[in-house]
């Protein structure tokens, strides 16, 4: 009789991460940052079928990158369980809180399960308030951790030098197009040596606090986009 093949749970585990992290990194990064008027997301996506940029709710938006598929499955779970919690109880009872919590334990019931490969995708959910002091911007990884963005976040490919890009630059009171700018400078600054990221290769949508509308998200068009950039 064979002996049974052991692997300790600390190494599997280590094995799950590698996985996931070196599956996340093969794409393009996306960044999420406060500005002036709200928040604003900027994706490297030349795709115009495979959007990495959504709508969970009226005041809530999200960003994720690694594998579409799955990806794209949790966000329509989200869309679905913030459409029930609006209908049930109260429009104002859908917070992004909440919407990260239950993505959180999604992914962490995943990562720990060894049914199943762990998701190979990192999200961000971005919450605008009344007031910037009121704005929330969570980002959760793989493995169902949760974090509080302060400022800006980067995520994907090689976020690293992404970050370190915007460090010292970011401001919370830049208008529209100069958080544009930095966030496609910011993108183009991940090899050696710096590229220049085409307008028409950039996804971008906002959560506009001075939108009358209850929807407070906007996808910005590719001449909206080149417009900004220009001005």
């Amino acid at each position: 009789m064979s002996t049974p093949f052991y692997v300790s749970p600390e190494q599997l585990m280590k094995d799950r991460a590698d996985f996931a992290r070196k599956g996340i990194a093969r794409g393009r990064s996306v960044v999420v940052l406060r500005y002036a008027d709200g928040i604003a997301f900027v994706a490297e996506n030349p795709s115009r079928a495979l959007h990495k940029i959504s709508e969970i709710y009226d005041h809530i938006g999200f960003a994720a990158v690694g594998r579409y598929n799955e990806f794209e499955n949790l966000r329509i779970a989200g869309v679905r369980l913030a459409d029930l919690r609006g209908y049930s109880y109260d429009r104002a009872d859908v917070t992004g809180r909440g919407l990260a919590n239950a993505y959180a334990q999604t992914l962490g019931t995943i990562f720990s399960s060894g049914g199943e490969k762990p998701y190979e995708v990192e999200i961000f959910v971005a919450e605008l308030g009344a007031t910037p002091d009121d704005d929330q911007i969570y980002r959760l990884t793989y493995d169902g951790s949760v974090a509080d963005v302060q400022g800006f976040g980067v995520m994907g490919g090689q976020s690293e030098k992404v970050e370190e890009y915007l460090t010292g630059k970011h401001r919370a009171d830049l208008s529209l197009a100069e958080a544009l700018r930095l966030a496609s400078a910011a993108l183009g600054n991940d090899s050696e040596p710096a590229r220049q990221i085409p307008p028409a290769d950039l996804e971008v949508a906002v959560l506009d606090r001075t939108r009358t509308q209850p929807r407070k998200f906007k996808r910005l068009t590719d001449r909206q986009v080149t417009s900004l950039l220009e001005s």
